[in-house]
């Protein structure tokens, strides 16, 4: 294996969602079996980054102060469990802004790029929506739906778009179909 990373979206996939957003560190939950799955993937050797849009930000619901604070309790979470973040990459911008770094638009990914230098064609992008599965497409990234989150109405929804998917029932089932 070259250079891979395991790209992981945030809302849905390592923590419950919310329509009304998660707008504080008191809201952030972890989705059972998602802290063990990072370990597994840190145990692995494998390198492991999150890639999340946040435009609660953009929209005044929360400030870029308190997002940390919800990484941090995330990140802490984690490291309890044996897991390791190498990096967080968020978009705080509102989808009608057109910033080159929400998802689907590869900035974050570009952004990991000069980090990392990661093989794409090697590396995952793990996701519970349509625009996750399409970033990591866009760039020769092997890619897993999980069905948390808002993976299930994705796939009910958009099932022929997903033929070069693995469609995993959650993050613990998905890193199982990461080839070593």
């Amino acid at each position: 294996m070259k250079n891979r990373l395991i790209f992981l979206d945030r809302d849905g996939v390592i923590n419950r969602d919310s329509p009304e957003y998660i707008k504080n560190a008191d809201e952030w939950r972890p989705i059972p079996g998602s802290l063990e799955a990072i370990a597994e993937l840190t145990k692995r050797g494998e390198r492991t980054v999150i890639i999340t849009n946040q435009s609660g930000v953009g929209r005044g619901l929360y400030s870029l102060d308190t997002l940390q604070s919800i990484h941090d309790k995330m990140l802490e979470l984690i490291e309890k469990h044996g897991g390791k973040i190498e990096k967080i990459y968020f978009c705080p911008h509102k989808p009608d802004e057109n910033c080159p770094c929400r998802k689907p638009k590869t900035g974050m990914l570009e952004q990991a790029r000069k980090d990392f230098d990661p093989d794409f064609s090697e590396s995952y992008m793990i996701g519970d929506s349509l625009k996750d599965i399409q970033l990591g497409l866009q760039m020769g990234c092997k890619t897993i739906l999980v069905k948390t989150g808002n993976g299930l109405k994705t796939f009910e929804s958009h099932a022929s778009e997903l033929k070069q998917t693995i469609i995993a029932e959650n993050l613990l089932d998905a890193i199982r179909n990461i080839s070593l």
